[in-house]
């Protein structure tokens, strides 16, 4: 198989434009904080695959801590359906998209799809019922356009349009996306060693009463 491309999902960590289900129990600057600590984990373990190229699908303009070695992709706009979509239809190789909301993934979380060259895709659902993770040995949009996003049924709609198509389709590991403070205390727990961990216990020890 031709080597993969990484791409990582993301938007600038500003106050009051990321994690804002955070607040108030963070402030808006904590929950930016937070968040880019978040990306930088997720840029990390990315960067630590074994991938051929890797990609920042990126909606900002100031880069991010880990971006070197990434080439920077400028989302369009339109839903997160036809951003995706149009991801899907620019990058020509196989391509496995990976958001910025699962700092606790790693390496082993998306060896399979390193290892299972047979595969057509791969899909990492999330707890929520969406999606931490996608991937296609041929990469079109049109299996994206049109899913609803940030339902708890968009996971299942994802994994339907690529069964309905015919892609021999894997699963990775379920992961716990970061929305809520507790999302982000369960994930600091099972990722201690973390940014996202550090930044959050951080934050917990600035904010007023503490993150709770």
């Amino acid at each position: 198989m031709t080597g993969i491309t990484v791409a990582v999902v993301a938007k600038e960590c500003l106050p009051g434009k990321v994690k804002t289900r955070l607040t108030p129990a963070l402030t808006p600057e904590g929950a930016a904080r937070v968040a880019a600590a978040s990306l930088a984990d997720t840029l990390a373990t990315v960067s630590a695959l074994p991938a051929a190229r890797r990609v920042l699908f990126y909606d900002g303009d100031v880069l991010p801590e880990g971006a070197d070695g990434f080439d920077v992709l400028h989302q369009p706009g339109g839903g997160l359906d036809e951003r995706l979509g149009f991801l899907f239809d620019t990058v020509q190789e196989p391509l496995l998209l990976v958001g910025m909301d699962t700092p606790q993934v790693s390496v082993d979380a998306l060896a399979p799809v390193f290892d299972g060259a047979e595969r057509d895709a791969w899909f990492g659902p999330a707890e929520d019922g969406g999606f931490w993770s996608l991937f296609m040995r041929e990469p079109t949009g049109d299996l994206i356009r049109g899913v609803p996003m940030s339902q708890d049924d968009t996971g299942a709609v994802q994994l339907e349009r690529l069964r309905s198509a015919g892609l021999d389709t894997g699963l990775l590991a379920e992961l716990l996306d970061v929305d809520t403070l507790p999302d982000a205390e369960r994930v600091a727990a099972l990722a201690p060693t973390t940014r996202f961990a550090a930044a959050l216990a951080d934050e917990s020890t600035t904010t007023t009463g503490g993150v709770r």
